[in-house]
């Protein structure tokens, strides 16, 4: 006869404690952080431990510290607990219209270039709603989102599927080669280089070099930064060559010129997968993608 498991009664606010201890450098900063004593953060934990059936913690002295095994069991934490923040928030925007605040994460290319103009216009149509942005790269944006600091990001669209992240695509772009004496025609790829490009964990450089390879390009890199303006300016001194999107290497009173596009990139807007939709998060993706926001995105 098959026997199946049954599963452990955790609670969500046993989880909550595991998180806060995790992100705490003691227990009693997390027992604040999750406005309980110390003594009652304890024995939650205590309990969460006899229900998952597996020791978490190791003794080092009187403190007690996360074993380094229990990895599986602190992201199921944190994901339960960033969902339900998120059916909590969802329940309260919906009570009080489009009050709230809405986090929202997006690469430097969509903040500035291509939605610059539409998120001013979507803050000006929602006054009383508080948008706290945050400007980094794709990568560290996805995993803000799954951790539950944010509620939507605007990036580029990760090479694999990123577990607990749904995408939307927005738009594409174009990447072309930047060449330090400004030629204008391609010219053969053997010549290119050395490299000043994106960082490797950029999701842009791993497209980059895999278009290089195609072309049979050399790939020798000389320089890296996540800001595509800096990027420009060793472009523009001679250090190297480099593959950047039109929209940013184009634009401004001092834009390279472009002699190939090498490559298309897509733009989307990410979310936590299964969580219970942020309706100004969906209102602001509507505004992404209207005529507006995309004529705003041309090179000028």
């Amino acid at each position: 006869m098959d026997v199946i498991a049954s599963l452990p009664d955790l609670s969500i606010r046993q989880l909550e404690y595991l998180v806060a201890v995790a992100d705490s450098d003691t227990f009693a900063l997390a027992a604040e952080h999750v406005g309980v004593s110390p003594s009652a953060l304890s024995q939650g934990l205590a309990e969460l431990e006899r229900r998952v059936g597996v020791p978490l913690f190791d003794r080092e002295g009187r403190r007690r510290v996360l074993r380094p095994d229990t990895r599986p069991v602190l992201e199921h934490a944190r994901q339960v607990v960033a969902l339900t923040a998120d059916l909590t928030d969802w329940a309260q925007r919906i009570r009080s219209g489009d009050h709230g605040q809405l986090r929202l994460g997006m690469i430097d290319a969509c903040a500035v270039q291509h939605h610059g103009e539409a998120l001013r216009r979507f803050r000006d149509e929602h006054p009383d709603l508080r948008i706290h942005l945050r400007v980094g790269p794709s990568g560290g944006l996805l995993r803000e989102l799954v951790d539950g600091s944010l509620d939507l990001a605007v990036c580029v669209e990760p090479p694999e599927p990123v577990r607990g992240v749904q995408t939307e695509p927005l738009l594409s772009e174009d990447l072309a080669v930047y060449a330090p004496d400004g030629r204008r025609q391609p010219g053969p790829s053997a010549g290119w280089g050395p490299w000043v490009l994106f960082p490797r964990d950029a999701h842009t450089r791993a497209m980059t070099e895999a278009a290089l390879r195609r072309r049979g390009a050399p790939l020798e890199v000389v320089a890296e930064s996540h800001q595509p303006e800096v990027l420009c300016e060793m472009v523009r001194l001679g250090l190297g060559w480099s593959v950047l999107p039109v929209a940013q290497a184009e634009w401004g009173d001092n834009p390279l010129t472009g002699c190939e596009v090498l490559a298309r990139r897509r733009l989307v807007a990410a979310r936590r997968r299964g969580a219970a939709p942020n309706p100004a998060g969906l209102l602001l993706e509507q505004a992404l993608r209207s005529p507006q926001a995309a004529a705003s995105s041309s090179p000028r």
